[in-house]
Protein backbone atom coordinates (compact mmCIF):
# COMPACT_ATOMS: atom_id res chain seq x y z
CA UNK A 1 0.00 0.00 0.00
CA UNK A 2 1.20 3.79 -0.98
CA UNK A 3 2.38 5.68 1.72
CA UNK A 4 0.03 8.70 2.37
CA UNK A 5 0.83 12.06 4.12
CA UNK A 6 3.23 11.37 6.74
CA UNK A 7 5.88 13.07 4.74
CA UNK A 8 3.65 16.35 4.79
CA UNK A 9 2.86 16.55 8.05
CA UNK A 10 7.06 15.84 9.07
CA UNK A 11 7.77 18.79 6.62
CA UNK A 12 5.22 20.75 7.65
CA UNK A 13 5.97 20.67 11.68
CA UNK A 14 9.95 20.87 10.55
CA UNK A 15 8.83 24.33 8.87
CA UNK A 16 7.28 25.67 11.70
CA UNK A 17 10.17 24.76 13.98
CA UNK A 18 11.97 26.43 11.40
CA UNK A 19 10.81 29.85 11.92
CA UNK A 20 8.14 29.57 8.88
CA UNK A 21 4.77 28.48 8.04
CA UNK A 22 4.62 29.04 4.40
CA UNK A 23 7.21 27.40 1.64
CA UNK A 24 6.44 30.98 -0.06
CA UNK A 25 8.22 32.49 2.35
CA UNK A 26 11.35 29.97 2.18
CA UNK A 27 11.60 30.37 -1.76
CA UNK A 28 11.69 34.44 -1.15
CA UNK A 29 13.71 34.75 1.84
CA UNK A 30 16.96 32.79 2.22
CA UNK A 31 17.57 33.20 5.74
CA UNK A 32 13.64 31.38 6.71
CA UNK A 33 15.98 28.02 6.59
CA UNK A 34 18.71 26.12 5.76
CA UNK A 35 19.64 23.14 3.90
CA UNK A 36 21.18 21.37 7.48
CA UNK A 37 17.75 22.10 9.33
CA UNK A 38 15.33 19.87 6.39
CA UNK A 39 15.90 17.03 4.58
CA UNK A 40 14.93 17.55 0.99
CA UNK A 41 12.69 14.73 0.30
CA UNK A 42 9.99 16.08 2.48
CA UNK A 43 9.52 18.54 -0.31
CA UNK A 44 8.79 15.77 -2.88
CA UNK A 45 5.15 14.63 -0.69
CA UNK A 46 4.46 18.83 -1.22
CA UNK A 47 5.34 18.84 -4.86
CA UNK A 48 3.36 15.80 -5.37
CA UNK A 49 0.23 16.44 -3.35
CA UNK A 50 0.01 20.67 -4.41
CA UNK A 51 -0.15 19.31 -8.46
CA UNK A 52 -2.12 16.40 -8.07
CA UNK A 53 -5.27 17.80 -6.03
CA UNK A 54 -6.56 19.86 -8.59
CA UNK A 55 -10.09 20.50 -7.75
CA UNK A 56 -11.94 23.57 -8.74
CA UNK A 57 -8.95 23.78 -10.87
CA UNK A 58 -10.02 21.67 -13.33
CA UNK A 59 -13.70 21.46 -12.75
CA UNK A 60 -14.91 25.43 -13.34
CA UNK A 61 -13.09 25.64 -16.64
CA UNK A 62 -12.04 22.62 -18.12
CA UNK A 63 -13.88 19.58 -17.35
CA UNK A 64 -17.07 21.59 -18.89
CA UNK A 65 -15.22 23.27 -22.08
CA UNK A 66 -14.26 18.97 -23.04
CA UNK A 67 -18.19 18.55 -22.88
CA UNK A 68 -17.14 15.88 -20.56
CA UNK A 69 -19.45 17.52 -17.25
CA UNK A 70 -22.34 19.91 -17.32
CA UNK A 71 -24.38 22.29 -15.32
CA UNK A 72 -26.67 24.78 -15.12
CA UNK A 73 -25.11 26.55 -11.67
CA UNK A 74 -23.92 30.08 -12.33
CA UNK A 75 -20.17 29.54 -11.60
CA UNK A 76 -19.76 26.70 -13.90
CA UNK A 77 -20.94 29.19 -16.73
CA UNK A 78 -17.07 29.86 -17.23
CA UNK A 79 -17.07 26.50 -18.38
CA UNK A 80 -20.29 25.00 -19.33
CA UNK A 81 -20.98 28.03 -21.44
CA UNK A 82 -17.91 30.74 -22.10
CA UNK A 83 -20.14 33.19 -19.86
CA UNK A 84 -17.83 35.33 -17.58
CA UNK A 85 -19.36 34.74 -13.65
CA UNK A 86 -18.40 35.83 -10.54
CA UNK A 87 -14.75 35.18 -9.65
CA UNK A 88 -14.02 34.27 -12.90
CA UNK A 89 -10.36 35.47 -12.68
CA UNK A 90 -9.67 33.97 -9.27
CA UNK A 91 -10.74 30.86 -11.58
CA UNK A 92 -7.91 32.29 -14.64
CA UNK A 93 -5.45 32.61 -11.63
CA UNK A 94 -5.77 29.43 -9.73
CA UNK A 95 -4.48 26.88 -12.04
CA UNK A 96 -1.28 29.48 -12.26
CA UNK A 97 -0.33 29.95 -8.71
CA UNK A 98 -1.08 26.52 -7.97
CA UNK A 99 1.16 24.81 -10.05
CA UNK A 100 3.96 27.53 -10.07
CA UNK A 101 3.85 26.61 -5.99
CA UNK A 102 3.79 22.82 -6.37
CA UNK A 103 7.16 23.91 -8.95
CA UNK A 104 8.65 25.70 -6.10
CA UNK A 105 8.43 22.66 -3.59
CA UNK A 106 10.54 20.61 -6.70
CA UNK A 107 12.88 23.08 -7.50
CA UNK A 108 13.85 23.86 -3.68
CA UNK A 109 13.63 20.16 -3.20
CA UNK A 110 16.48 19.88 -6.18
CA UNK A 111 18.69 22.42 -5.02
CA UNK A 112 19.05 20.97 -1.52
CA UNK A 113 19.24 17.86 -2.81
CA UNK A 114 22.58 19.08 -4.84
CA UNK A 115 23.91 20.05 -2.25
CA UNK A 116 23.74 16.93 -0.10
CA UNK A 117 24.81 15.05 -3.04
CA UNK A 118 21.19 13.33 -3.05
CA UNK A 119 21.22 12.76 -6.93
CA UNK A 120 18.34 10.62 -7.38
CA UNK A 121 16.26 13.16 -5.42
CA UNK A 122 17.55 15.71 -7.58
CA UNK A 123 16.86 14.11 -10.81
CA UNK A 124 13.07 13.05 -9.71
CA UNK A 125 13.08 17.23 -8.50
CA UNK A 126 13.57 17.87 -12.53
CA UNK A 127 11.19 15.28 -13.56
CA UNK A 128 8.50 16.83 -11.26
CA UNK A 129 9.35 20.27 -11.87
CA UNK A 130 9.26 19.86 -15.86
CA UNK A 131 5.85 17.68 -15.54
CA UNK A 132 4.37 20.64 -13.46
CA UNK A 133 5.72 23.10 -15.63
CA UNK A 134 4.05 21.29 -19.14
CA UNK A 135 0.78 21.59 -17.44
CA UNK A 136 1.48 25.28 -17.06
CA UNK A 137 2.68 25.90 -20.16
CA UNK A 138 -0.05 23.59 -22.04
CA UNK A 139 -2.83 25.53 -19.99
CA UNK A 140 -1.27 29.34 -20.67
CA UNK A 141 0.98 29.11 -23.70
CA UNK A 142 4.41 31.06 -23.57
CA UNK A 143 5.34 31.00 -19.83
CA UNK A 144 8.04 31.81 -17.09
CA UNK A 145 10.48 28.72 -17.64
CA UNK A 146 14.43 29.44 -17.47
CA UNK A 147 14.23 31.95 -15.06
CA UNK A 148 10.66 30.45 -12.97
CA UNK A 149 11.23 29.60 -9.29
CA UNK A 150 14.58 31.85 -8.66
CA UNK A 151 13.20 34.70 -6.17
CA UNK A 152 15.92 33.35 -3.75
CA UNK A 153 18.23 33.93 -6.60
CA UNK A 154 17.05 37.46 -7.13
CA UNK A 155 15.06 36.70 -10.33
CA UNK A 156 11.23 38.36 -9.10
CA UNK A 157 10.31 39.35 -12.65
CA UNK A 158 11.42 36.26 -14.94
CA UNK A 159 11.20 36.31 -18.65
CA UNK A 160 8.39 34.20 -20.66
CA UNK A 161 10.11 31.77 -22.35
CA UNK A 162 8.44 31.11 -25.74
CA UNK A 163 6.52 27.72 -25.74
CA UNK A 164 8.70 25.95 -28.68
CA UNK A 165 11.81 26.61 -26.42
CA UNK A 166 10.26 25.31 -23.37
CA UNK A 167 8.93 21.72 -25.11
CA UNK A 168 12.63 21.43 -26.41
CA UNK A 169 14.07 22.11 -23.23
CA UNK A 170 11.70 19.77 -21.34
CA UNK A 171 12.41 16.67 -23.27
CA UNK A 172 16.06 17.49 -22.85
CA UNK A 173 15.81 17.61 -19.09
CA UNK A 174 13.52 14.88 -18.82
CA UNK A 175 15.56 12.44 -21.28
CA UNK A 176 18.87 13.32 -19.30
CA UNK A 177 17.28 13.19 -15.73
CA UNK A 178 15.42 9.69 -16.47
CA UNK A 179 18.47 8.34 -18.21
CA UNK A 180 20.74 8.97 -14.65
CA UNK A 181 18.47 7.39 -11.87
CA UNK A 182 20.07 5.08 -10.13
CA UNK A 183 18.64 2.76 -7.81
CA UNK A 184 22.02 1.89 -6.38
CA UNK A 185 22.34 5.33 -5.25
CA UNK A 186 20.36 7.30 -2.42
CA UNK A 187 17.06 5.91 -1.55
CA UNK A 188 14.03 8.36 -1.97
CA UNK A 189 11.92 8.16 1.12
CA UNK A 190 9.17 10.65 0.80
CA UNK A 191 7.20 9.40 -2.16
CA UNK A 192 3.56 9.69 -2.81
CA UNK A 193 3.15 8.19 -6.05
CA UNK A 194 5.80 5.13 -5.59
CA UNK A 195 7.02 5.01 -2.42
CA UNK A 196 10.68 5.78 -3.21
CA UNK A 197 10.61 3.19 -6.18
CA UNK A 198 13.40 3.83 -8.80
CA UNK A 199 12.05 1.71 -11.52
CA UNK A 200 8.52 2.99 -11.31
CA UNK A 201 10.13 6.73 -11.66
CA UNK A 202 12.00 5.58 -14.78
CA UNK A 203 8.90 3.93 -15.91
CA UNK A 204 7.57 7.26 -15.05
CA UNK A 205 9.83 9.67 -16.72
CA UNK A 206 9.34 7.62 -19.97
CA UNK A 207 6.12 7.58 -19.84
CA UNK A 208 5.66 11.57 -18.98
CA UNK A 209 8.35 12.28 -22.37
CA UNK A 210 6.25 10.67 -24.61
CA UNK A 211 3.39 12.69 -23.69
CA UNK A 212 5.20 15.62 -24.44
CA UNK A 213 6.66 14.22 -27.44
CA UNK A 214 3.01 13.51 -29.07
CA UNK A 215 2.10 17.14 -28.11
CA UNK A 216 4.39 18.10 -31.40
CA UNK A 217 2.46 16.28 -33.65
CA UNK A 218 0.97 19.58 -34.79
CA UNK A 219 4.29 20.73 -35.10
CA UNK A 220 7.36 19.11 -35.50
CA UNK A 221 6.88 15.15 -36.54
CA UNK A 222 10.15 14.28 -36.28
CA UNK A 223 11.14 16.00 -32.73
CA UNK A 224 7.78 13.91 -31.65
CA UNK A 225 9.31 10.65 -33.38
CA UNK A 226 12.50 10.37 -32.12
CA UNK A 227 11.50 11.14 -28.72
CA UNK A 228 8.57 8.93 -28.79
CA UNK A 229 11.01 6.37 -30.08
CA UNK A 230 13.51 6.53 -27.69
CA UNK A 231 10.96 7.00 -24.38
CA UNK A 232 9.56 3.50 -25.78
CA UNK A 233 13.11 1.87 -26.01
CA UNK A 234 13.61 3.39 -22.43
CA UNK A 235 10.63 1.33 -20.92
CA UNK A 236 7.17 3.39 -19.98
CA UNK A 237 4.36 2.05 -18.02
CA UNK A 238 3.47 -1.71 -18.46
CA UNK A 239 0.40 -1.98 -16.52
CA UNK A 240 -1.71 -0.28 -14.62
CA UNK A 241 0.46 -1.08 -11.49
CA UNK A 242 2.41 2.02 -12.82
CA UNK A 243 -0.59 4.25 -12.59
CA UNK A 244 0.96 7.84 -11.01
CA UNK A 245 -1.64 8.91 -8.21
CA UNK A 246 -1.87 10.48 -5.42
CA UNK A 247 -4.55 9.30 -3.01
CA UNK A 248 -5.91 11.60 -0.21
CA UNK A 249 -6.14 11.24 3.24
CA UNK A 250 -9.00 13.26 4.63
CA UNK A 251 -9.27 12.26 7.63
CA UNK A 252 -5.96 13.90 8.70
CA UNK A 253 -6.93 17.30 6.68
CA UNK A 254 -5.44 16.39 2.85
CA UNK A 255 -9.02 16.35 1.52
CA UNK A 256 -9.19 15.25 -2.08
CA UNK A 257 -10.56 18.74 -3.59
CA UNK A 258 -12.11 17.25 -6.65
CA UNK A 259 -14.26 15.04 -4.49
CA UNK A 260 -15.10 18.02 -2.01
CA UNK A 261 -15.86 19.98 -4.79
CA UNK A 262 -18.45 18.31 -5.85
CA UNK A 263 -20.00 17.78 -2.27
CA UNK A 264 -20.62 21.72 -2.15
CA UNK A 265 -24.81 21.52 -2.35
CA UNK A 266 -25.06 23.61 -5.58
CA UNK A 267 -22.36 21.60 -7.42
CA UNK A 268 -23.83 18.38 -6.03
CA UNK A 269 -27.66 19.26 -7.27
CA UNK A 270 -26.33 20.29 -10.82
CA UNK A 271 -23.19 19.03 -12.05
CA UNK A 272 -24.08 15.99 -14.15
CA UNK A 273 -22.42 13.83 -16.66
CA UNK A 274 -22.18 15.95 -20.28
CA UNK A 275 -24.64 14.67 -23.09
CA UNK A 276 -21.55 14.32 -25.19
CA UNK A 277 -19.44 12.07 -22.92
CA UNK A 278 -23.20 9.90 -22.29
CA UNK A 279 -23.91 9.23 -25.60
CA UNK A 280 -20.86 8.19 -26.56
CA UNK A 281 -20.38 5.73 -24.06
CA UNK A 282 -23.66 4.46 -24.35
CA UNK A 283 -23.17 4.04 -28.28
CA UNK A 284 -20.34 2.35 -28.15
CA UNK A 285 -22.26 0.04 -24.63
CA UNK A 286 -19.46 0.78 -22.81
CA UNK A 287 -19.35 -1.07 -19.35
CA UNK A 288 -18.24 1.62 -17.14
CA UNK A 289 -21.38 3.79 -17.63
CA UNK A 290 -22.97 1.31 -15.70
CA UNK A 291 -19.93 2.56 -12.85
CA UNK A 292 -19.38 6.10 -13.87
CA UNK A 293 -22.94 7.47 -13.44
CA UNK A 294 -26.38 7.71 -11.48
CA UNK A 295 -29.53 8.97 -11.33
CA UNK A 296 -30.81 10.46 -8.41
CA UNK A 297 -33.77 9.26 -6.08
CA UNK A 298 -37.05 11.65 -7.20
CA UNK A 299 -37.31 14.65 -6.18
CA UNK A 300 -35.60 18.13 -4.70
CA UNK A 301 -35.22 16.91 -1.25
CA UNK A 302 -33.67 13.28 -2.35
CA UNK A 303 -31.32 15.15 -5.03
CA UNK A 304 -30.03 16.92 -2.25
CA UNK A 305 -29.49 14.48 0.17
CA UNK A 306 -25.39 12.84 -0.15
CA UNK A 307 -26.74 10.27 1.89
CA UNK A 308 -28.73 8.83 -0.61
CA UNK A 309 -27.12 6.67 -3.64
CA UNK A 310 -28.88 6.84 -7.34
CA UNK A 311 -29.49 4.04 -9.91
CA UNK A 312 -26.52 2.72 -11.61
CA UNK A 313 -28.35 0.58 -14.47
CA UNK A 314 -26.68 2.00 -17.43
CA UNK A 315 -30.08 1.83 -19.84
CA UNK A 316 -30.95 4.64 -17.55
CA UNK A 317 -27.80 6.61 -17.36
CA UNK A 318 -29.03 10.63 -19.39
CA UNK A 319 -26.34 13.10 -19.95
CA UNK A 320 -27.52 16.67 -20.07
CA UNK A 321 -26.30 18.82 -22.71
CA UNK A 322 -24.05 21.78 -22.19
CA UNK A 323 -25.33 25.15 -22.33
CA UNK A 324 -28.81 25.47 -20.51
CA UNK A 325 -29.61 27.18 -17.34
CA UNK A 326 -32.62 27.20 -14.95
CA UNK A 327 -33.36 30.83 -15.47
CA UNK A 328 -36.89 30.15 -16.90
CA UNK A 329 -35.71 31.57 -20.73
CA UNK A 330 -35.26 29.97 -23.46
CA UNK A 331 -31.81 28.63 -22.56
CA UNK A 332 -33.58 27.48 -19.43
CA UNK A 333 -33.53 23.28 -19.47
CA UNK A 334 -36.62 22.49 -19.67
CA UNK A 335 -36.33 23.85 -23.25
CA UNK A 336 -33.61 21.48 -24.37
CA UNK A 337 -34.56 18.76 -27.04
CA UNK A 338 -35.22 15.68 -25.34
CA UNK A 339 -35.65 17.01 -22.01
CA UNK A 340 -36.92 14.42 -20.02
CA UNK A 341 -38.94 16.07 -17.61
CA UNK A 342 -38.36 16.60 -14.16
CA UNK A 343 -38.81 14.72 -11.50
CA UNK A 344 -40.86 14.47 -7.32
CA UNK A 345 -43.92 16.35 -6.81
CA UNK A 346 -44.60 20.11 -7.59
CA UNK A 347 -43.81 20.88 -4.28
CA UNK A 348 -40.70 19.02 -4.03
CA UNK A 349 -39.82 19.25 -8.06
CA UNK A 350 -36.24 18.41 -8.98
CA UNK A 351 -35.58 19.65 -12.72
CA UNK A 352 -32.21 18.42 -13.27
CA UNK A 353 -33.71 14.80 -11.79
CA UNK A 354 -33.53 12.85 -14.71
CA UNK A 355 -29.94 13.35 -15.59
CA UNK A 356 -26.99 11.19 -14.91
CA UNK A 357 -24.24 12.85 -11.84
CA UNK A 358 -21.20 11.58 -11.15
CA UNK A 359 -21.80 8.70 -8.74
CA UNK A 360 -21.60 9.42 -5.21
CA UNK A 361 -19.58 5.93 -4.25
CA UNK A 362 -17.28 6.82 -6.50
CA UNK A 363 -16.15 9.88 -7.61
CA UNK A 364 -16.97 11.99 -4.16
CA UNK A 365 -14.78 10.31 -1.82
CA UNK A 366 -12.37 12.71 -0.24
CA UNK A 367 -9.60 10.02 0.19
CA UNK A 368 -9.81 9.23 -3.20
CA UNK A 369 -7.15 9.09 -5.58
CA UNK A 370 -5.96 12.01 -7.96
CA UNK A 371 -4.71 10.30 -10.96
CA UNK A 372 -1.40 11.85 -12.93
CA UNK A 373 -0.70 9.78 -15.68
CA UNK A 374 -1.81 6.32 -16.40
CA UNK A 375 -0.58 3.08 -18.30
CA UNK A 376 -4.14 3.40 -20.23
CA UNK A 377 -3.04 7.00 -21.72
CA UNK A 378 0.46 5.94 -22.48
CA UNK A 379 -0.97 3.15 -24.72
CA UNK A 380 -3.19 5.22 -26.35
CA UNK A 381 -0.13 7.51 -27.37
CA UNK A 382 1.79 4.55 -28.54
CA UNK A 383 -1.22 3.76 -30.56
CA UNK A 384 -1.27 6.88 -31.94
CA UNK A 385 2.53 6.69 -32.77
CA UNK A 386 2.03 3.00 -34.25
CA UNK A 387 -0.52 4.60 -36.43
CA UNK A 388 1.64 7.33 -37.45
CA UNK A 389 4.45 4.51 -38.29
CA UNK A 390 6.52 5.16 -35.85
CA UNK A 391 8.45 2.60 -34.08
CA UNK A 392 7.19 1.27 -30.73
CA UNK A 393 7.14 -2.03 -30.69
CA UNK A 394 3.55 -3.50 -30.78
CA UNK A 395 0.66 -2.80 -33.50
CA UNK A 396 -1.53 0.26 -33.10
CA UNK A 397 -4.63 -2.51 -32.36
CA UNK A 398 -2.47 -3.88 -29.75
CA UNK A 399 -1.71 -0.89 -27.88
CA UNK A 400 -5.27 0.74 -28.54
CA UNK A 401 -6.90 -2.71 -26.91
CA UNK A 402 -4.15 -2.31 -24.00
CA UNK A 403 -5.42 1.34 -23.50
CA UNK A 404 -8.85 1.08 -23.34
CA UNK A 405 -8.57 -1.93 -20.65
CA UNK A 406 -6.40 0.00 -18.71
CA UNK A 407 -8.31 3.00 -18.49
CA UNK A 408 -11.58 0.47 -17.67
CA UNK A 409 -9.62 -1.30 -14.80
CA UNK A 410 -7.66 1.96 -13.59
CA UNK A 411 -11.37 2.53 -12.04
CA UNK A 412 -10.78 0.19 -9.64
CA UNK A 413 -8.14 2.66 -7.55
CA UNK A 414 -11.72 4.56 -7.00
CA UNK A 415 -13.39 1.74 -5.07
CA UNK A 416 -12.60 -1.71 -5.57
CA UNK A 417 -16.31 -2.65 -4.80
CA UNK A 418 -17.99 -0.34 -6.50
CA UNK A 419 -15.69 0.33 -9.67
CA UNK A 420 -13.97 -2.89 -10.60
CA UNK A 421 -14.28 -3.97 -14.03
CA UNK A 422 -12.67 -7.33 -14.67
CA UNK A 423 -10.21 -8.46 -17.25
CA UNK A 424 -12.46 -10.98 -18.66
CA UNK A 425 -15.11 -7.85 -19.33
CA UNK A 426 -12.49 -5.05 -20.89
CA UNK A 427 -11.14 -7.82 -23.07
CA UNK A 428 -14.84 -8.68 -24.25
CA UNK A 429 -15.25 -4.83 -25.10
CA UNK A 430 -11.72 -4.34 -27.14
CA UNK A 431 -12.55 -7.46 -28.76
CA UNK A 432 -15.88 -6.27 -29.86
CA UNK A 433 -14.44 -2.59 -30.81
CA UNK A 434 -11.04 -3.44 -32.08
CA UNK A 435 -9.48 -0.49 -33.34
CA UNK A 436 -10.86 1.15 -36.67
CA UNK A 437 -7.62 0.93 -39.27
CA UNK A 438 -9.73 1.71 -42.28
CA UNK A 439 -7.43 4.64 -42.70
CA UNK A 440 -4.78 7.19 -40.26
CA UNK A 441 -7.94 9.14 -39.42
CA UNK A 442 -10.38 7.10 -38.45
CA UNK A 443 -7.55 5.52 -36.19
CA UNK A 444 -6.30 8.37 -34.77
CA UNK A 445 -10.13 9.89 -34.16
CA UNK A 446 -11.14 6.30 -32.59
CA UNK A 447 -7.58 6.34 -30.28
CA UNK A 448 -8.07 10.04 -28.80
CA UNK A 449 -11.72 9.69 -28.46
CA UNK A 450 -10.51 7.32 -25.86
CA UNK A 451 -8.41 9.53 -24.69
CA UNK A 452 -10.84 11.90 -23.48
CA UNK A 453 -13.31 9.01 -22.18
CA UNK A 454 -9.92 7.62 -19.73
CA UNK A 455 -9.07 10.56 -18.55
CA UNK A 456 -13.20 11.81 -17.99
CA UNK A 457 -13.84 9.09 -16.39
CA UNK A 458 -10.14 8.99 -14.24
CA UNK A 459 -11.18 12.63 -13.43
CA UNK A 460 -8.44 14.40 -14.92
CA UNK A 461 -10.06 16.73 -17.07
CA UNK A 462 -7.35 19.28 -17.29
CA UNK A 463 -5.31 16.51 -19.77
CA UNK A 464 -8.64 15.52 -21.57
CA UNK A 465 -8.72 19.30 -22.58
CA UNK A 466 -5.39 19.68 -23.68
CA UNK A 467 -5.29 16.47 -25.58
CA UNK A 468 -8.57 17.67 -27.49
CA UNK A 469 -7.23 21.15 -28.57
CA UNK A 470 -4.05 18.94 -29.67
CA UNK A 471 -5.68 16.11 -31.38
CA UNK A 472 -8.86 17.71 -32.54
CA UNK A 473 -11.07 15.01 -30.91
CA UNK A 474 -13.91 13.87 -30.19
CA UNK A 475 -15.30 16.35 -32.13
CA UNK A 476 -16.90 18.87 -30.02
CA UNK A 477 -20.17 21.01 -30.71
CA UNK A 478 -19.47 24.95 -29.30
CA UNK A 479 -22.21 26.31 -27.29
CA UNK A 480 -23.72 29.52 -28.09
CA UNK A 481 -24.92 31.48 -25.30
CA UNK A 482 -25.64 35.10 -25.14
CA UNK A 483 -22.37 37.35 -23.85
CA UNK A 484 -19.96 34.32 -24.00
CA UNK A 485 -16.26 35.38 -24.07
CA UNK A 486 -15.22 33.18 -26.99
CA UNK A 487 -17.53 34.30 -29.86
CA UNK A 488 -19.20 30.82 -29.28
CA UNK A 489 -15.96 28.65 -29.83
CA UNK A 490 -14.11 26.86 -27.23
CA UNK A 491 -11.33 28.03 -25.28
CA UNK A 492 -8.15 27.27 -26.33
CA UNK A 493 -5.54 28.76 -23.81
CA UNK A 494 -6.32 30.59 -20.26
CA UNK A 495 -5.49 34.28 -19.69
CA UNK A 496 -2.25 35.00 -17.99
CA UNK A 497 -2.17 35.13 -14.30
CA UNK A 498 -4.06 38.59 -13.47
CA UNK A 499 -1.19 40.11 -11.30
CA UNK A 500 1.33 39.94 -13.79
CA UNK A 501 0.51 42.68 -15.90
CA UNK A 502 1.83 44.45 -13.29
CA UNK A 503 4.11 42.36 -11.47
CA UNK A 504 5.75 41.70 -14.05
CA UNK A 505 4.70 43.83 -16.83
CA UNK A 506 8.00 43.94 -19.36
CA UNK A 507 7.97 40.10 -19.48
CA UNK A 508 4.07 39.88 -19.61
CA UNK A 509 3.97 42.91 -22.42
CA UNK A 510 6.55 40.97 -24.84
CA UNK A 511 4.49 37.79 -24.15
CA UNK A 512 1.47 38.89 -25.36
CA UNK A 513 2.52 40.28 -28.72
CA UNK A 514 3.62 37.32 -29.25
CA UNK A 515 -0.40 35.80 -29.06
CA UNK A 516 -1.74 36.46 -32.40
CA UNK A 517 -5.40 37.21 -30.56
CA UNK A 518 -4.14 38.61 -27.26
CA UNK A 519 -4.20 37.46 -24.10
CA UNK A 520 -7.90 35.74 -24.08
CA UNK A 521 -9.17 32.41 -24.05
CA UNK A 522 -8.88 32.27 -28.00
CA UNK A 523 -5.97 32.69 -29.10
CA UNK A 524 -3.59 29.75 -30.13
CA UNK A 525 -0.48 28.53 -28.80
CA UNK A 526 2.43 27.31 -30.67
CA UNK A 527 1.74 23.15 -30.90
CA UNK A 528 -1.78 24.12 -31.17
CA UNK A 529 -1.66 25.29 -34.77
CA UNK A 530 -4.98 25.36 -36.54
CA UNK A 531 -5.06 22.73 -39.42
Amino acid sequence: MRKRFLYIAAVAALFVNGCTKKFDSVNTDPNATSSSSLDPNYLLSYSEWYYSNTGYNQLLFESMWVQVLSSTYGYYSNGDKYVASTNQVSYQDNPWNADYQAASYAYEMMTLAKEKGKMNLYYIGLIMKNMILQRVTDSYGNVPFSQALQAKEGITEPVYDTQDSIYYNMLAQVDSATEKLDASADEITSDLFYDGDIAQWKKLGYSLMLKMAMRLTKVDLTTAKTYAEKAYTGGVFSSIDDNAFVLADNSNGYTNSTASSLLVSDDFREVKWSQSFIDYLRTNNDPRLSIIGEIPEAGLTANNDQSLAGDMDSSVQLGMPNGYDLNGGTTDISNAPGYPGATGSSSDEAPLGNYSRPTVAIFRDKSGPNFVLTYAETELLLAEAAVRGWSVGSAASVHYANGVAAAMQSLATFSSSEATISAATAATYTTAHPLDVTSTTASLKQINEQYWITDGTLFNHIEAWINWRRSGYPELTPVVYSNNFTNGTIPRRIPYQSSEKTANATNYNAAVALLSGGDNYTSRMWWDVAQ
